[in-house]
């Protein structure tokens, strides 16, 4: 949901439930969603700028509201995220129920089961974007950077997920500053996550018939802010 539910969706619920209606009708009832990429771009852009303003709506649903998504979900968006327990996606976008399909591995990265469910939310739920969204101070990025003997010490799921991260990272600039180091890591990283899902056929597919767009995000977890990567030169390795 982009905007809260509008004054008389509670009482057409409740109007529905007297009524005896089905759970399919009541489903019917929900508010119109998100049509396009450029409207998701727009609903996250707008959700995020509430909540780094401290403006956040914080979409919630009642009890009847609820029973309105029962009989399926209607996500706008796929959100791969780092499962990184600062980073609240549907917070940060100021998101409700059944408005993001959230995937979250550490390092936001695009494994085998992270792709399948990308897959299944582009096949069946007809998402309109994919965003990969990196953070500020992402420690599985850290860990990439790692000599390799330290890494090798790392059990071996680990260690394969932080394979996943590495090719980001060959040729990142010596940057001095600590912090500018690791921001262009993340963001070397997410660029490479993102081309790795448009490089799979049905995300491919999807993009070229205009179903979905493929962006990237950066996280500030100090100021909440997202910066935005929706263009083609920002996705570039």
């Amino acid at each position: 949901m982009t905007d809260a539910p509008p004054p008389d969706f509670e009482s057409r619920i409740l109007d529905a439930i007297r009524r005896g209606a089905s759970m399919e009708d009541i489903a019917g009832i929900r508010p119109s969603r998100v049509d396009t990429p450029a409207e998701a771009i727009r609903a996250l852009k707008e959700g995020n700028s509430r909540f780094f303003g401290g403006q956040s709506l914080r979409p919630d649903l009642g009890a009847n509201e609820r029973r309105a998504q029962i009989m399926g979900q209607t996500p706008f968006a796929v959100v791969l995220a780092c499962s990184d327990s600062r980073v609240p996606v549907e917070l940060v976008f100021d998101q409700g129920f059944g408005d993001l399909f959230v995937v979250r591995v550490a390092g936001n990265v695009m494994a085998d089961s992270a792709l399948g469910t990308v897959e299944y939310a582009i096949r069946h739920l007809k998402v309109q974007l994919i965003m990969v969204m990196g953070h500020e101070g992402c420690g599985a990025v850290q860990s990439a950077m790692f000599p390799e003997e330290v890494i090798a010490q790392e059990p071996p799921a680990l260690r394969a997920l932080i394979r996943l991260i590495q090719p980001a990272l060959v040729g990142l600039p010596d940057i001095r500053d600590r912090k500018a180091r690791m921001r262009e890591a993340v963001l070397n990283n997410v660029r490479h996550q993102a081309a790795a899902l448009r490089d799979q056929d049905t995300v491919r597919r999807a993009e070229a018939s205009g179903q979905l767009r493929v962006i990237g995000g950066f996280y500030e977890i100090g100021s909440g802010a997202v910066d935005f990567l929706t263009e083609a030169e920002d996705l570039l390795p």
